[in-house]
């Protein structure tokens, strides 16, 4: 079992990542404190605009066999996560002009982070030697892309449907 030794150049480039990384989270979380606009016309985009990246990026080296099953199940489970964020973001009606606000929750912040951080070790640990991993690097890279196609996707779903929900009986009351 061969283990690869961690260069001092690469500690210095964890711990700059990591104090950038705390930098802009907490510029961030500072800037959660206050709603901003919903716009349901708008959610869309997003999902779009990562499923072409996704088709794109899937598209040059296509997965093979048993890696359609790991990308159809980490999208489902990117789903699963995605709703769950989307639940976390409050979301609100001015009960006069009926304009939709929403204020990102920390928590659905810092549950991004923890799955970069995930992200970040499955990376780490393919590029290992593949006897001690056992991983691909591309088959953690495809996996990865359709789990967060699943995430984003069914946040702004949960998103949308919550917000037409609190809309409509903001508009009957």
């Amino acid at each position: 079992m061969q283990v690869q030794a961690v260069h001092p150049n690469q500690l210095i480039t964890y711990a700059i990542t990591g104090v950038v990384v705390a930098i802009i989270l907490f510029f961030r979380i500072r800037r959660m404190s206050r709603a901003r606009p919903l716009k349901l016309e708008r959610l869309w985009v997003l999902p779009v605009a990562y499923l072409l990246l996704a088709i794109f990026v899937l598209s040059q080296v296509p997965p093979a066999g048993m890696t359609w099953l790991y990308c159809a199940l980490a999208l489902v489970f990117g789903a699963a996560l995605g709703w769950q964020r989307g639940r976390m973001m409050r979301i609100s009606v001015d009960p006069e002009t009926h304009a939709l606000n929403h204020q990102p929750s920390p928590a659905a912040l810092l549950f991004i982070v923890v799955l970069i951080l995930v992200r970040f070790g499955a990376r780490e640990l393919a590029q290992m030697n593949g006897a001690v991993s056992h991983l691909n690097a591309l088959v953690v890279t495809d996996v990865l892309i359709a789990m967060a196609l699943g995430l984003l996707t069914a946040q702004r779903v949960e998103m949308y449907l919550r917000a037409k929900r609190l809309l409509q009986a903001a508009r009957a009351a």
